[in-house]
């Protein structure tokens, strides 16, 4: 079936391609799910890897099965996400950790940092606010977040990343000497 989908230069063509996806949407997305147990995450890293054999078609060995070309690739992916999940809740825990008073910290330099973190979510777009105090003030999911304001999880994902990052660049965190 796979020969068919190719040229005689052996580059996908166009509708080659769309029967590679749709032969491989399915188990991909299943696979995927089985992993990261997110069927709207699975889907976009699916695209994801389409998108790449598509850009790449030129450069591919396409006298190969495809089959553990994709798997890999899927798999890969999935495990990325674990690695970039992983980062931003270590990136949470360590804003949270910051946020917390230090027990040798005197209240005029708590004050500061308050002020800091104050003056920089004022400069955040309101729904930016709304998401961040969500998440990090109520302990609310990106999934909880999607729901409320009726976004999607990868809106709220991305606005958190961008608000976070927005922070970072707006605070700076006074050194306490003992």
């Amino acid at each position: 079936m796979e020969a068919k989908m190719f040229n005689s230069e052996s580059t996908i063509r166009h509708d080659g391609f769309e029967k590679l996806y749709n032969l491989y949407y399915k188990p991909g997305i299943a696979f995927l799910v089985s992993i990261i147990k997110d069927k709207e995450e699975a889907e976009n890293m699916l695209q994801d890897v389409f998108l790449k054999i598509w850009l790449r078609r030129e450069k591919l060995e396409l006298d190969i099965n495809l089959q553990p070309y994709i798997f890999t690739s899927l798999r890969n992916i999935a495990f990325d996400y674990f690695k970039k999940m992983e980062k931003s809740n270590q990136m949470k825990l360590d804003f949270l950790e910051r946020m917390k008073e230090p027990q040798d910290v005197n209240e005029e330099s708590d004050d500061i940092v308050k002020t800091q973190v104050n003056k920089a979510i004022d400069k955040l777009s309101e729904k930016r606010k709304m998401i961040i105090k969500l998440n990090i003030e109520e302990g609310k999911s990106y999934h909880e977040i999607a729901e409320m304001l009726r976004i999607s999880k990868n809106t709220v994902k991305n606005q958190l990343i961008k608000a976070k990052q927005h922070l970072r660049n707006n605070i700076e965190y006074p050194i306490v000497l003992t």
